[in-house]
């Protein structure tokens, strides 16, 4: 085009892939002729938003590459047979729906029959291809769920709308849960569009101020967990508010004690640093100005916090202020459980998803290993 080309350019919705998305088909022509085309791929807001002209946000561009990478490996993967705890409401039930849709899923919807029929009438969903079972009670629910699991008629357990505690209570059990070897830990895939891969999270959801021991089981499940999505030798940064040992915050001293513990093969299969701060964790112009050489300091893979404020602070601001996807996965059960948010998309929930057919699929594999 010349300077003073009126230039035109015209959105088409073309596809609506998800309940909170849609691609806009766009072309763009000036009175030369046709200039330019391509699509966008829009997140849609739960509820419609009106904002003032100088009030409008910068626009984001975000590929969601990291979690697309782990759907499609998942996509190699048979679909995951889950216990869908209380899906009452609407956004949890399409979270199960779509990803049956998607092929990922076989859910066994565990609750009230007559709830979670009208959650699926008000997401104008069909619950064609999916087990019911009845329960009155979320506590109930969750109790079925795990049953379901540890008679292996399923294989990961998936959050509805009910509360975390009422459905980790029934996976901790001591009569009738799912405890394994080691304690229990979150974890968060976090897909931040201004780092260069995905980067994990932990705890932030179960363990409130974790010791020593639960830490180790923390770091231990993360690495697990990495190595079955395929990142080889992880590296973990060992979160604190300085790269020093400092007796007077004890973080550190866990943080040094974690990676003693890597150096004696109590911790396995990963590289660990600690303390760093996390400018140094995920920044490596941060480390060279410290003067903090590490195989880790801007490398990380795995982000270990102090304590599950410190984690669930991260986490949200990395979603809130960074434009950041996740997704969440509960670890160190004997099946995969599926935590995930009201607040999350329906791409977060397929991506939670992702990982719990991957880790029950190297589940299956194992057990069919002589």
């Amino acid at each position: 085009p010349a300077v003073g080309d009126n230039v035109c350019v015209t959105g088409t919705v073309t596809a609506r892939p998800t309940e909170d998305t849609a691609i806009i088909g766009i072309d763009v022509e000036c009175q030369r002729g046709h200039l330019a085309e391509g699509s966008v791929t829009l997140r849609l807001p739960a509820e419609p938003v009106a904002l003032r002209s100088e009030a409008r946000p910068d626009i984001i561009l975000h590929r969601h590459k990291h979690l697309e990478r782990l759907m499609a490996r998942s996509s190699e993967a048979p679909p995951l047979s889950a216990a869908v705890v209380w899906p009452c409401d609407r956004d949890s039930l399409l979270g199960a729906l779509e990803a049956m849709r998607h092929g990922a899923l076989r859910p066994v919807l565990v609750g009230p029959a007559r709830a979670i029929e009208a959650a699926a009438a008000t997401a104008g969903a069909s619950l064609e291809g999916c087990d019911l079972l009845e329960a009155e009670a979320p506590h109930e629910a969750a109790a079925m769920g795990a049953r379901l699991c540890r008679e292996g008629r399923a294989e990961a357990l998936m959050k509805g709308s009910l509360h975390t505690d009422e459905l980790m209570a029934a996976v901790v059990s001591r009569e009738g849960g799912l405890r394994g070897s080691r304690r229990i830990s979150h974890v968060f895939a976090m897909d931040v569009p201004t780092y260069p891969k995905p980067l994990f999270v932990t705890d932030a959801a179960i363990n409130i101020a974790p010791d020593l021991p639960t830490k180790a089981d923390i770091v231990q499940n993360a690495v697990d967990m990495l190595r079955t999505l395929g990142i080889g030798a992880p590296r973990v940064a060992i979160l604190s508010a300085v790269e020093t040992v400092n007796p007077k915050i004890p973080g550190t001293l866990d943080a040094a004690a974690l990676c003693k513990m890597a150096d004696r093969g109590q911790i396995t299969g990963a590289i660990l640093d600690g303390p760093l701060a996390f400018d140094n964790a995920i920044s490596r112009a941060a480390a060279a100005i410290k003067k903090i050489t590490s195989p880790v300091a801007g490398e990380a893979d795995i982000l270990i916090v102090p304590d599950l404020e410190a984690g669930n602070m991260l986490a949200k601001q990395l979603s809130y202020l960074a434009g950041a996807d996740s997704a969440g996965i509960v670890l160190g059960a004997r099946v995969p459980v599926i935590l995930t948010s009201r607040a999350d998309s329906v791409a977060s929930r397929l991506a939670s998803v992702a990982i719990a057919q991957l880790l029950a699929a190297a589940q299956r594999q194992g057990a069919a290993s002589p």
